[in-house]
This record gives structure tokens, sequence and C-alpha cells, in this order.
């Protein structure tokens, strides 16, 4: 359960974060890194006493649904799902940046598009065709990408330049807070495998210990690639791969390469992830109900929810050639942050509506814990641009179209 949650959670962003948060903070970006584990961390104390008090499938949105009712719980799926969408686009997007490593083509606008196309229309097909051998396929690319930067992290350290450290500047209070947002798009995804937790073997015991080891080993890998990538890499601030490049420096264009195939399989592996997952989303909204019916369709053949499918390889097609890594990465942090403050919400409505319940991960102080992670997630949030909150509000506008659509049919067909 440590390993599902570290891949769920380390996937791709922090193969493009480095570069984007040094050119924001600097060397403050390693106390953005930390800060940002510190914030994850209270929220997922959150996560660990709610999650607890279930035995279900259905994660955050199980959590709204016990917590507030329908409307609520809705919402917190499409964001979900919304999360799935924009995630998709960021990744796909670092991927084809990474890809110029190897032909100089994928920097062309055109080839980004057609690689979009190509790659989601395989994957989706790839999930079409059944998810039989897909535990196995990830577990591959799980330690695929991890190899890498465990190699990076190691071999750095003896190449590091200390001059590097130097403090040119001292980011502003707003500036800093903006990047630790950004950086909830790398230490986020833990809330993605909980959805599954009706599968967990004692989740009230072993759901808290996975989240709670599985972010700290997270935390620590994350800030020695960024105490890396500063030392290493004096271009750190413009660069597009900056761990490819940081690599190519200290152990040459082999290690640029292996690098670059290690985050191949690490972008492929979380791709396919978001796709199996993102893609059961409208389905599970249509069996419940709140979603058009034609979404419930199954393939006689394959099992799997073509419709459903198809509709979120369109979408995230659409989404992944209009946005590029650095806005999507910016968009999912925030919707993931408004997650996470449900699920703290969800923590001190469940105290005192199940008063009663026992045999779940009861934290010390939970009401001050949760009342920490909402205030966490407003700081979060009121750091985000004017651009990006519109785009999430024009996202949550569609979904509350949508469930309002269905609601009319429903009491129409009685």
């Amino acid at each position: 359960m440590v390993l599902l949650v570290i891949n769920g959670v380390v996937g791709s962003g922090i193969f493009g974060l480095p570069a984007k948060t040094f050119k924001e903070t600097g060397v403050y970006s390693i106390a953005a890194f930390g800060v940002c584990a510190i914030a994850v961390f209270i929220i997922i104390l959150c996560f660990a006493e709610v999650s607890s008090r279930f035995t279900k499938t259905g994660g955050p949105y199980l959590y709204a649904l016990s917590s507030f009712g329908p409307l609520p719980a809705f919402l917190t799926g499409w964001l979900l799902l919304v999360t799935r969408f924009i995630t998709y686009a960021a990744l796909i997007n670092l991927l084809v940046t990474y890809l110029s490593v190897f032909s100089e083509w994928f920097t062309q606008p055109s080839s980004r598009i057609i690689t979009i196309i190509l790659l989601t229309g395989l994957l989706a097909l790839i999930n079409h065709l059944g998810v039989k051998d897909s535990t196995r396929v990830n577990n591959f690319l799980t330690f695929a990408k991890l190899l890498p930067l465990f190699l990076f992290i190691i071999v750095g350290f003896f190449f590091i330049e200390t001059k590097n450290f130097e403090i040119k500047h001292t980011p502003g209070f707003s500036s800093f807070s903006s990047t630790v947002l950004l950086l909830v798009f790398a230490f986020g995804g833990f809330e993605s495998v909980l959805v599954n937790s009706g599968e967990v073997k004692d989740p009230g015991k072993n759901l808290p210990f996975a989240l709670l080891l599985a972010a700290l080993i997270i935390a620590v890998i994350y800030v020695l690639i960024q105490i890396v990538s500063i030392g290493t890499l004096p271009t750190l601030a413009t660069s597009g791969k900056p761990l490819a490049e940081a690599a190519g420096l200290f152990m040459g264009k082999t290690g640029a390469t292996l690098i670059a195939i290690g985050a191949l399989f690490s972008v492929t592996g979380t791709l396919n992830a978001i796709m199996l997952v993102g893609s059961r989303l409208p389905y599970a909204f249509s069996e419940e109900k709140q979603f058009p019916k034609i979404f419930s369709f199954i393939h006689p053949k394959y099992k799997t929810p073509t419709l459903s499918l198809l509709l979120f390889m369109t979408v995230t097609i659409l989404v992944s050639i209009n946005y590029s890594f650095l806005s999507a990465a910016s968009l999912s942090a925030i919707t993931r942050v408004m997650i996470y403050a449900i699920v703290c919400i969800s923590l001190i409505v469940l105290r005192k509506k199940n008063a009663a319940q026992t045999g779940y991960f009861k934290i010390r102080y939970g009401k001050f814990v949760a009342i920490a992670g909402i205030v966490i997630t407003i700081w979060l949030l009121s750091s985000s641009g004017l651009k990006e909150l519109k785009d999430v509000a024009i996202a949550i506008g569609i979904g509350l179209l949508i469930y309002f659509l269905v609601e009319w049919q429903k009491r129409k067909a009685r």
C-alpha cells in the first residue's frame, strides 16, 4: 500500500517542476518544497482519519456524500474528474518536452499536437481492450521511474557546486505562496489511490500508515532532487527538461538519455493510470444516475465502458492541445486543493454526525488539525491567479449544468 501511494504521487511533475519553482523563488524553492510537504502532511492526516471510517470504494466522493449529501458529492466527484483531465494535459505536454532529447522534431508545434492525439488514442485503445495486466505493467513502470531518480540523487550529490546556492534575490510572500500551490501538483495524487479503498485489507489500520509513511518518503525524495538540480545545473531557471539537462552535465549524454527514458516511463505510466481511472468516472456517475444514462454502456466483448472512455479521450485531447505543462499544472493544483478542503471539513462533520462510530484511525486534536488544513487550503487558493480561478469556475459551472439537467430529466421521467 505504501508503494501504491508513492506510485500515485511520484508521477511526472517532479521531472519539470524543479525549473519552474527555481525560476520563481530561486534557492528558496527548497524551502517551498518543505513548506508544501508540511501542508500536504497536515491534509493527509485528515485524509487518514476520514478514509479509515469507510470500507467501501469511493474515496473523496464517498466522504462528501456521507458528510454533505448528493450535490456536494457530485461536485467533489466532478472536481476529481476535472483534475484527471487537467493532470493528463500537463503531463502529456511534459512528455513531448522530454521527447525532444531524442529528436528535435518534437520541438515543433505541429509535432506536439500529433503526439498528443496519437498517444492519447493509443492509451484509450489499450484501456478499451481490457486491463487484466495493468497491475503488472504499473509495477514495472514504478520501478522504471524511481530507479533513474535515485541514480540522479546519488550520483548528482558528488557534483554539487555550493556557489549555485548563492541567494541572489528573496521572493515576495505572494510569489512564494503561488510556488507552494504549484508544488501541490507534484505532491498530489494520493486522493485517487483512496478511491479503491474498499479493496484494501483492514483500511482503518493500513490506509493511515501507508499515507503517512509514503508522504514522508516522497518529501525526502523531492527535496533531494531539488537540491541536486540547483547544485548541478546553473541554467535551471530556463530549463524545459531540468533533470535530463542536469544529468547530462554530470553523467554525460548517457545520463541525460537515462533520465529522459525514466521520464518517458514515468509519464506514460501516469497517463495510463489517469486514463484508466478517469475514463471510469463518467461511467460511475452514470451508474449513480448523476450523468446521462448513455455513459453506462459496457462493450459486450471487452467489458469496458466504451462511451465513457471515448468522452474522456476526446476531452483530454482538447484540453492537452490548449494548455501548456505549467498552466495545466497550476489548474490541477487548484482543483486538488478544493478537494482537500472538502475532506478537511468532512472530518469535522463526521466527528459530529457519527460520534458513536469506533474502530477507525482517530488523530489527536483532529478538529484543530482539520481547521489547520482548511486554513492552508484557503491560503493556497488565495495565491491562485484570476485566469486559473476563472477556468476552474467555468469547469464547475459545466458540472452544475450537467447535474441539474440530469435531475430535470429524472423528474420529467417520473
